[in-house]
């Protein structure tokens, strides 16, 4: 956790970021609506999110600095290379695979943002390792050498989104997801011409519109805010909830009954989560207490 700041905006940035993730989560379940191919479904996405994060913003503050640029095309990239993973290997591997971050975010977070990363979000990197191969263990296969890079790939820019986006703590790191969105509607939607035309339903545009309005568009919105708030490797963490949600709505919505490895799973990574971040609060409590008797 950032010590400089009050508890309170601390807890603040901690729900912004589960927020974030239940909203994340919900992607599987709308997708499974919408029959188009997958760059067609991202930049509909994509689009309908950057509309939102205009009206939001109003006036955006587009500076086109390194760290904004930057985190643009590292959350793009991730949009994109997860679609393509996806794709090309099983969707286990996609997942598992890419929510290896945590640790190349711990390890950037100590370069790029000299943002110590503590024992006990080593030990929760550990245990939601754990807690992800439970979960998709009956379902993990070889698939495809190039899906799996692409998995692999997207976990790498998916850290330094983090990363990028807690250089502008200080400022607007909204705008990165504007532009990051406007990128990834122009890739997608420029794709979709070389594809077969969508079928075009009320399930699959209400889908698609939730998609870019709540999935990720006001997403970007909370994410914004709690990552000004708290360590990127606290954030990257908290995002990792994300998987756990998603058999919950299709189970809500769609009816199917999760896996026992899933509940299993999602318990310990939720278990490890909740462990980390209450022990980085009480850290961070400690140092205010012993500040404020000197």
């Amino acid at each position: 956790m950032n010590q400089n700041l009050p508890r309170n905006q601390q807890l603040y940035g901690v729900l912004a970021i589960a927020a974030t993730s239940l909203l994340w989560s919900t992607s599987g379940m709308l997708i499974k609506l919408i029959p188009w191919h997958p760059f067609t479904i991202a930049g509909a996405r994509s689009l309908i999110a950057s509309i939102v994060i205009l009206i939001i913003l109003k006036k955006p503050r587009l500076h086109f600095s390194f760290y904004q640029v930057a985190a643009a095309l590292a959350n793009s990239a991730t949009m994109i290379l997860f679609i393509a993973a996806n794709k090309y290997t099983t969707a286990a591997n996609a997942i598992l695979l890419q929510y290896v971050c945590p640790i190349t975010t711990a390890l950037l977070a100590a370069v790029i943002l000299k943002e110590k990363t503590r024992p006990e979000h080593w030990v929760a990197v550990f245990f939601v390792m754990i807690g992800m191969i439970i979960i998709f263990l009956d379902k993990l296969g070889g698939g495809q050498l190039i899906g799996n890079i692409f998995a692999l790939s997207s976990a790498f820019t998916f850290s330094l989104v983090f990363i990028y986006m807690r250089k502008q703590k200080d400022g607007s790191p909204l705008e990165s997801f504007l532009l990051s969105h406007w990128i990834t509607a122009v890739i997608g939607l420029g794709a979709a011409f070389f594809l077969p035309l969508p079928v075009f339903t009320l399930k699959a545009a209400g889908a698609v519109t939730a998609l870019g309005v709540f999935q990720i568009g006001f997403a970007s919105v909370l994410f914004s805010y709690g990552i000004k708030h708290i360590s990127a490797i606290s954030a990257n963490l908290i995002a990792v909830i994300e998987p756990v949600f998603n058999p919950v709505w299709v189970l809500l919505v769609i009816g199917e009954i999760p896996a026992i490895n899933s509940i299993i799973g999602g318990g310990i990574i939720i278990a490890a989560v909740t462990g980390a971040s209450i022990i980085s609060a009480r850290r961070s409590n400690s140092v205010d207490s012993a500040a404020g008797k000197k």
